[in-house]
């Protein structure tokens, strides 16, 4: 599901490097990651556990470079004012279809605790609209999840979307 994406991003990556550049599209994503768990105000083990799979698979990083992209995209999120530095980073090195994955990501992480907020909604449905994903995109990526989760509201809730 995430190929593209994954290609794109493993190809980002440096052998050994555990410095991560604030420019670096790995921080951008770790950045949005982030600011979507902080969303709701709570962050969970399920969260962060879900986090660390998904990028060691998605970058192939050891513990250390994991743990090194954290702290950037940590001090890069805290700094940022909105969503817009990292997704108009992204905008421009993303085809259309690593943007959806992306999207598909994010509710990778909010599910992972078995709930989704009205926060985390409207976080994802902002980083969306920024990357140029459509609603439609968006809402199919977050019925894929809760399906793949065993979340039977998915659809349910989408009538406001």
């Amino acid at each position: 599901m995430f190929e593209k994406l994954q290609r794109f991003l493993s190809g980002l990556s440096g052998t050994g490097r555990q410095n991560f550049e604030p420019g670096d599209p790995r921080v951008a994503v770790m950045a949005l990651c982030i600011q979507v768990m902080e969303s709701d105000g709570h962050v969970l083990d399920a969260e962060r556990s879900a986090l660390r799979e998904r990028f060691q698979e998605l970058y192939g990083l050891d513990e250390a470079q994991f743990n090194a992209l954290v702290d950037t995209g940590t001090a890069a999120a805290s700094e940022a004012i909105d969503f817009f530095q990292f997704t108009s980073e992204l905008k421009r090195q993303l085809t259309d279809e690593q943007k959806v994955d992306l999207v598909g990501l994010l509710w990778e992480i909010v599910y992972a605790d078995g709930d989704r907020s009205e926060l985390e909604d409207h976080a994802i449905w902002r980083i969306a609209d920024l990357l140029g994903v459509s609603g439609r995109e968006r809402i199919m990526k977050r019925q894929e999840v809760a399906g793949r989760r065993g979340d039977g509201n998915g659809a349910a809730e989408d009538q406001g979307d």
